[in-house]
């Protein structure tokens, strides 16, 4: 039989095709096909924006800058956008159609090939790791976001207890005018308000972890809660009222970054941070290990190779035409990325200004609290009600942080539904809340962000390269590209591309697997600003 003959047989049960009953299907067989779930997005504009609130998120606003600053900024970009282009669209389309395809959730989409059922397997697992510490980022957003109404924003001054560390910027601007040259080498040594703000009085981190974690700060703990309280929230009331709240979900970001953007290229010194974050560096495109940071950072900004996107799909019409909103979310995303970058080495290039560093990459230790400290600082430069524009900021990224947690929660509950069906959704969502908050309260002790550090490299960025490797050779060859055009066909009525299919079969699993090897050939012990960790 042909394969355009296999391919009219094909009846999924939730489509009425006049003629006929249904058939075995070119994917899998009956059971790979199950009726659609109740749930369904309520329009086709709510699947777009669900997407663009999940994909833009946190890993645009608080990682995709510190990546960045990490792997030598212009360094970076060039990789980003190649393997955005070669890896990022190709498996966002990828997931999208196979979740509509199926209507089910990652595991049970793989029913396609049941001999790789291990890699959704290995996709939620690795979405149970992301959701804990991204839930940890949404403590601490909560946190500024608490302090910052107050009268006077706490990170914009220097205190009596930071000593001489503090850079006071008044008194720095004051002697810059006469004495410069003699302040440089001591300004190098100090750091920023915002930076102790944040190190001291919210993390109150400590030098390395050899004697322990430290006891959780039970404010921040305090903070988890309700930011876990809020997603289960979600979470109990179903794709219905997560798709509702993408409208503003997926704007009001957009907002907000513009206004810091305007305010940061105008801060004095922001443009040589601009032209660090731009300007390539061709030796490094050589680096395995920049390569590895870009496609991990693609995996993390367009939130692929972890379910979400199957599971989001799965929800979806099963003739809807995906094709130009993977286009438009796919470009908003990395859009998204660079006006973040730009604001954050725009303030990093400021404060290079005023510290007399000699390059932006002196300025600051990197870390995953880069974002806690570039964004409220430029934030308290400005003249205007600084309060107001902290509250904006910090509720953009805590709502971000809601777009993208929930769904990684959603993604962990419909597989569970999937294989026990009538596990009631409160009940699943009530226990992943409860088990995700007490699994995150690691990460607010002291020594937190050395296990964060820990959890994004081994736990998820690591894993998330070897599962999507495996993922493309799943659908690419296992299933076959051939077969996988010919469903995309059936379903939405379009030809696939030779770019498609090449990127598919060949570039997108081969690039990857090359990044893989060479990066474990380079492979050396994780350290957390250059601290190493105890054996």
């Amino acid at each position: 039989m042909s394969a355009e003959e296999e391919l009219l047989q094909l009846r999924p049960r939730d489509v009425e095709i006049a003629a006929a009953k249904d058939t075995k299907s070119t994917a899998a067989d009956e059971s790979t096909i199950a009726p659609k779930p109740k749930e369904q997005w309520g329009n086709e504009i709510e699947f777009l924006f669900s997407c663009i609130s999940l994909s833009v998120g946190l890993g645009n606003i608080w990682r995709f800058p510190y990546i960045a600053f990490q792997n030598g900024g212009g360094a970076f970009v060039i990789p980003y956008l190649i393997v955005l282009l070669i890896i990022g669209r190709p498996v966002y389309y990828l997931e999208i159609i196979l979740g509509q395809f199926s209507g089910r959730g990652c595991i049970k989409a793989f029913n396609m090939t049941p001999i790789m059922k291990g890699v959704a397997a290995g996709q939620v697992l690795a979405t149970g790791a992301s959701i804990t510490y991204y839930s940890s980022i949404m403590a601490l957003t909560l946190r500024f976001l608490i302090a910052s109404f107050s009268k006077v924003l706490p990170w914009s001054y220097c205190r009596e207890e930071w000593g001489d560390r503090c850079l006071n910027e008044t008194t720095s601007a004051a002697a810059n005018d006469s004495t410069m040259s003699s302040l440089v080498n001591e300004q190098r040594a100090k750091m920023s308000p915002a930076e102790l703000y944040f190190q001291k009085e919210i993390l109150h981190e400590q030098d390395d972890i050899f004697n322990g974690l430290g006891t959780p700060n039970w404010e921040l703990v305090g903070c988890l809660a309700v930011a876990w309280c809020i997603i289960g929230g979600v979470l109990i009331r179903g794709v219905k009222s997560s798709g509702k709240a993408a409208y503003f979900l997926g704007v009001f970001p957009y907002v907000v970054l513009i206004v810091l953007l305007l305010r940061a290229v105008t801060l004095p010194g922001a443009m040589d941070g601009i032209i660090y974050f731009f300007k390539p560096q061709w030796s490094e495109l050589l680096n395995p290990l920049v390569w590895y940071a870009a496609v991990t950072q693609v995996f993390f900004s367009l939130a692929i190779c972890f379910g979400t996107l199957i599971t989001y799909a799965s929800y979806n019409n099963f003739s809807r035409n995906v094709y130009n909103d993977i286009v438009i979310i796919t470009t908003m995303d990395s859009c998204s990325s660079i006006i973040a970058g730009c604001i954050t080495f725009g303030i990093l290039g400021n404060l290079a200004f005023k510290t007399g560093a000699p390059d932006v990459a002196s300025v600051v230790k990197g870390g995953a609290g880069l974002a806690f400290i570039s964004y409220p600082d430029a934030i308290a430069k400005f003249e205007f009600i600084p309060q107001a524009f902290a509250v904006l900021f910090f509720l953009m990224l805590f709502v971000l942080g809601i777009g993208s947690t929930v769904g990684m929660g959603s993604c962990i509950v419909r597989v569970i539904r999937d294989r026990w069906v009538r596990a009631p959704n409160w009940a699943l969502a009530l226990s992943l809340a409860v088990l995700g908050f007490t699994v995150s309260i690691v990460y607010m002790t002291p020594g937190g962000q050395f296990v964060l550090n820990l959890v994004d490299f081994y736990g998820v960025s690591f894993t998330a390269l070897i599962l999507a490797i495996c993922e493309l050779l799943a659908v690419g060859w296992v299933y076959g590209v051939k077969r996988f055009c010919a469903d995309i066909e059936f379903m939405v009525g379009l030809k696939t591309g030779i770019y498609w299919r090449i990127c598919w079969g060949i570039i997108t699993p081969g690039l990857m697997l090359a990044v893989l090897i060479y990066t474990l050939i380079d492979l050396k012990p994780l350290t957390y600003k250059n601290i190493d960790y105890p054996g």
